[in-house]
Parts: C-alpha cells; sequence; structure tokens
C-alpha cells in the first residue's frame, strides 16, 4: 500500500480512537463531490447491546430463521458500501461522499473494514439483496451503514444482516457495538445512548489485549 494510502488510514483509525466519524455535510447525491467533509463526534453515542439486552422482533426472528437469504462476508465491500450511498424513496440525500467511499475502500483492504451481505438465490444466480458494512477497531466495531433492496426481493434484508452481524461479533469476542447516533430504526433491537465520555472510557477498554481475529461469516437465512 502506498505511504499516502497508509497515512490516509493510520490518520482515520486515530480519529475514530478519539471517538470521531466522518460525515459529508447534507446535500443532494448528485452534488456529493462538491461537499465537505466532517468528523463528527456527538454529545452521546447511539450503540447496540452485544449480550442479551440486543432484541430481535418476532416478525424479524421468523424470516431469519426462513432460510430466505444467504449470507455471507466481505464478499462484496465494495458493491456494499456503494449501495449504501444511493438514494431511495425518502432518503434523497447522503452522508457517503465519495472521498469517505475511498477511505473504506483503504480500510477494507488494509483488513480493518468489512461487510455482511444478503443474496438471493435462483436457479444458481445470486443476487445482492441487502448488507452493512463497519469498522473494527480491537473489540469495538463501528457500524456504518446497511442498505436493502426490497424490489429485488431483499425486503428485511438489511435487518438479518445485522442480526448475523451481531452474533458473529459476540463469536469473535467483541464487547462494544457503537451504532453512532441513535434511531427510531435501530431502537428496536435495543439501543441505548452513552454521553461521549463513557462511550470513550469503554472504546479505550476495547484496545487493551489481542484484537479478535476477523473470520468470514457463511449462513442461510
Amino acid at each position: 500500500m502506498s505511504g499516502p494510502a497508509q497515512r490516509m488510514i493510520e490518520q482515520a483509525l486515530e480519529l475514530y480512537l478519539q471517538g470521531f466519524f466522518p460525515m459529508a455535510r447534507e446535500g443532494r447525491i448528485e452534488s456529493a463531490r462538491a461537499r465537505a467533509i466532517e468528523w463528527i463526534q456527538p454529545r452521546t453515542r447511539g450503540l447496540l447491546p452485544l449480550d442479551e439486552r440486543f432484541h430481535v422482533p418476532r416478525s424479524l426472528a421468523r424470516v431469519v430463521n426462513r432460510g430466505v437469504f444467504e449470507v455471507t462476508s466481505d464478499e462484496a465491500f465494495g458493491r456494499v458500501i456503494r449501495e449504501c450511498a444511493k438514494s431511495a424513496p425518502g432518503r434523497e440525500t447522503t452522508w457517503l461522499e465519495p472521498r469517505i467511499i475511498t477511505l473504506f475502500d483503504a480500510l477494507h483492504a488494509a483488513g480493518h473494514a468489512h461487510s455482511v451481505e444478503a443474496w438471493r438465490v435462483h436457479e444458481g444466480e445470486r443476487t445482492l439483496v441487502g448488507g452493512t458494512y463497519g469498522l473494527a477497531l480491537g473489540r469495538a466495531w463501528c457500524g456504518e451503514s446497511m442498505f436493502s433492496r426490497p424490489e429485488l426481493g431483499g425486503t428485511d434484508a438489511s435487518k438479518v444482516c445485522l442480526v448475523h452481524l451481531v452474533r458473529h461479533l459476540r463469536q469473535l469476542g467483541f464487547v462494544l457495538f457503537d451504532a453512532q447516533l441513535s434511531n427510531p430504526h435501530l431502537l428496536q433491537f435495543g439501543l441505548y445512548e452513552l454521553r461521549a465520555e463513557h462511550y470513550l472510557q469503554q472504546l479505550a477498554a476495547c484496545q487493551r489485549g489481542d484484537a479478535p481475529k476477523w473470520e468470514k461469516l457463511t449462513a442461510q437465512s
């Protein structure tokens, strides 16, 4: 990896360890290239529990158990992050500016960022219908974004990916899931908030000891 790319990765990891994450200023997706990137550190942090407090709604549990999707990890990182950046009904703006995508492509190539994908399989053909991605920092997971394509048969695909991701993180030994900001979509899973100073204390504790080794995820859900 080139010197500038390595420096970009190191600077990003240091900012994440200080509690920041990148967002582009609000604007239409078509004009994203002209927008500035800001590194945000909110006063309160949204976290998803990685223990028994993580709640899977009953209707979603039925989808997870039906085997509708093939779930994998790191098979299509670039496609997942670019799908997350696309517009959707009710979401004509995005915080995913092209330079943030370039940064995460580099973080993924360096083994720091990972994706989870949901596929619909029909007559041997696989179609990507949902996914999520994030950044591993020691024993902490920084969740970034997710998407689903219901028009392709991907209803609830992003939620299924989240359920499998949480199970996978538990098995690997992660103890913190940073969801960044609270939103109604994540509240159903048990999201709770911490003040920034308490979040930073937990994040620092996650850097002690050996970091979990990421392993590929494969499941039928």
